[in-house]
């Protein structure tokens, strides 16, 4: 969707809503391309693409507000959810601190942002795709595992309008690959994305999950209780990605954050820094936010104390301060969260990790994790395709999987080493830029027979 084409959506809608006796309205507009290649079985089983476009809706009338979605692009599906946006409103509940649509003066300048759009990646073929999978199909099954996993390339544009003078506009390509090989009774397990799909090497992976999977074999148990562990970037991602939708102004100021009624000082320990970042490189997403302000780049945590935290409009306003640029589309109930976490990290590869531990696990990645505990964010879950002793500084063989019951505040006070950060991709939570991490007295709490 080009910015003509965004542009000639928004007049379409702001005549229809003048016409309805409405100054104001505001357009979301998405529109993007998804190409996934799944492979099962060392065979490709399936390719498939999607097109859509998403045209949103909001026309605010004082404190009410509602949105009204639809993927027609035509004039007259353009005014019909105009007309559906308007309905709406007029029922909607009214929220006092409902702002007016930003200017492009109140929205803030946008500084130097890196591209995020690579030509190469949204022209991606199946052949393409095809022959990665192919490759690492042959890796695996060399290794005696069965391949199974999927290689994902698509573009997106998003855009933001209102009746004040704003737009902003942003395009974005992505890559992921993520394979899991299996053998008789283990399994490994590995994942990337990128902004490019060069940037991912397809061969590496099918290596490292074969690897683990020939590592893990055999598996032994080990007695539940708290060791030092090393998680790869996956697992650190998957279980601290759940503490940040508590970062936000709303949610501490709901009363419904861990950091509501937190003392001043140090929270974590003092090596955890941690910041949201949108022009660091190895990030991706729009460099402004559900409401078109500019996103700032925040020290959420430095030196293991709080020191910044969200602000969307409405929250700012409340707090006397400028917003940062991370609000969420209105009408929301979660206010803001950071979505561009980089967690500082050391200079030390995951292979020193673990030569430092005498006594110890490796953690691949983690699985099914849920909250027990919102204030000091006890997590459950279970580790996945690749759990290892180490003993001596070396792998001594793989281990059954383990349930844990963790606190995440905790864990982030018992960290003693760090590897160089990465981009990682999981399954329970956005992609980061975090590093790995040994971990003093992670509580596992049974084994599993698996």
């Amino acid at each position: 969707m080009t910015r003509v084409e965004c542009q000639r959506i928004f007049d379409v809608a702001q005549r229809a809503a003048r016409s309805a006796g409405m100054d104001d309205v505001e357009l979301l507009l998405d529109a993007h391309t998804t190409a996934l290649t799944r492979f099962a079985n060392n065979a490709i089983h399936q390719n498939v693409a999607e097109r859509d476009r998403m045209v949103s809706v909001r026309v605010p009338m004082g404190s009410r507000t509602a949105r009204a979605t639809t993927n027609l692009v035509d004039d007259d599906s353009i005014c019909r959810v105009v007309e559906e946006a308007i309905a709406l409103t007029k029922v909607a509940e009214p929220n006092d601190e409902l702002l007016p649509l930003p200017s492009p003066a109140e929205a803030g300048e946008i500084p130097e942002h890196p591209s995020r759009f690579d030509a190469a990646t949204a022209e991606t073929t199946p052949q393409r795709r095809a022959l990665a999978v192919k490759e690492a199909i042959a890796i695996v099954e060399s290794a005696g595992a069965t391949a199974a996993g999927i290689f994902e390339t698509g573009a997106a544009t998003e855009a933001l309008i209102n009746s004040r003078g704003l737009f902003r506009y942003h395009e974005e390509t992505s890559a992921r690959f993520s394979i899991t090989a299996t053998a008789a009774d283990s399994s490994g397990w590995a994942k990337a994305s990128a902004i490019s799909a060069a940037a991912i090497d397809a061969a590496a992976l099918a290596g490292n999950a074969s690897g683990k999977a020939r590592l893990s074999a055999s598996p032994r148990e080990a007695a539940p209780g708290r060791y030092t562990v090393v998680l790869e970037p996956a697992a650190v991602l998957d279980l601290i990605g759940q503490i940040f939708g508590d970062f936000s102004a709303t949610a501490i100021h709901d009363q419904r954050s861990f950091l509501t009624g937190r003392p001043a000082g140090a929270l974590f320990g003092p090596n955890i820094t941690i910041d949201d970042d949108v022009r660091h490189p190895l990030q991706s997403g729009a460099p402004f936010d559900g409401e078109g302000v500019a996103r700032r780049s925040l020290r959420l945590v430095e030196g293991g104390a709080l020191r910044e935290i969200p602000y969307a409009r409405g929250s700012a306003k409340r707090a006397g301060v400028a917003p940062t640029g991370h609000g969420l589309p209105l009408p929301n109930e979660t206010g803001e969260m950071p979505v561009n976490v980089v967690i500082a990290g050391g200079e030390t590869s995951l292979e020193h990790l673990i030569a430092a531990v005498d006594h110890g696990i490796l953690v691949t990645r983690l699985w099914y994790i849920r909250e027990v505990d919102p204030f000091e964010k006890i997590m459950t879950g279970m580790t996945r395709d690749g759990t290892f002793l180490i003993e001596g500084g070396q792998v001594a063989c793989g281990l059954r999987n383990l349930r844990f019951n963790q606190s995440v505040v905790e864990l982030l006070r018992n960290v003693i080493a760090m590897g160089l950060p990465a981009r990682a991709s999981g399954e329970e939570a956005m992609d980061m830029v975090v590093p790995a991490m040994t971990v003093q007295a992670f509580n596992f709490t049974e084994v599993t027979k698996f």
